[in-house]
C-alpha cells in the first residue's frame, strides 16, 4: 500500500521540516518491511481573487492527480477525532482490505473545496483548532510513523 502526503503549499525549510522529515524516513524504513511505502506531492496555492476560487482550483488540482480507486482522508478542522489506536487500526483496515492508495490531502490557506471534501472517505481532524501547514505536515508525519509503529506491535506508542 502506499501512502501519499498531497499537500497545498510548500514545506519551508526549518526545524518543522527536518523533524517531519525524521519520521517520515522512520515510517518509511518500518513501512518497507510491512508492505507500505510512501510518496509526497505538492500543489501550488491558487492565486484567484476569492477564497471560494481559491479552494475549488486547489480541491481540482488535487482530486485531478488521485490514484483510480484511492482512499482519500481530507485534513479538515471540522473532520473526525480520533485517538492514535484507532487512526492505526483505520490505516491497518484499509490495508487489509486491499487498499492499493491512501491519499491524505492537506488544503491550502483557505481548506479545502467543496468537491475534496464531498469526495473524502474520511475527514480527519487533529483536533478543533487551526493548526499551520507546516504544524499540521509534522503532525501527519508523526502520526503516521506512530500507527505504523502500533500496527507492527513496536514500542514506541504506550497507551
Amino acid at each position: 500500500m502506499r501512502i501519499t502526503i498531497a499537500a497545498v503549499g510548500r514545506m519551508k525549510a526549518g526545524p518543522e521540516r527536518e523533524i517531519a522529515e525524521r519520521l517520515m524516513a522512520r515510517a518509511t524504513a518500518i513501512g518497507r518491511a510491512n508492505g507500505v511505502t510512501f510518496a509526497s506531492r505538492e500543489f501550488s496555492e491558487s492565486r484567484a481573487s476569492s477564497a471560494e476560487s481559491r479552494k475549488s482550483q486547489e480541491a481540482a488540482a488535487l482530486l485531478g492527480a488521485l490514484p483510480d480507486r484511492a482512499i482519500l482522508i481530507a485534513l479538515d478542522e471540522n473532520g473526525r477525532s480520533m485517538d492514535s489506536r484507532a487512526f492505526a487500526e483505520r490505516i491497518g483496515r484499509w490495508r487489509d482490505d486491499g487498499a492499493a492508495d491512501l491519499v491524505f490531502a492537506l488544503g491550502g490557506p483557505d481548506g479545502h473545496g467543496q468537491a475534496l471534501l464531498d469526495r473524502a472517505d474520511l475527514r480527519l481532524a487533529f483536533g478543533s483548532m487551526t493548526w499551520p501547514h507546516q504544524i499540521a505536515r509534522l503532525l501527519l508525519a508523526e502520526q503516521l510513523y506512530r500507527a505504523l509503529t502500533i500496527l507492527t506491535g513496536h514500542p514506541y506508542h504506550r497507551d
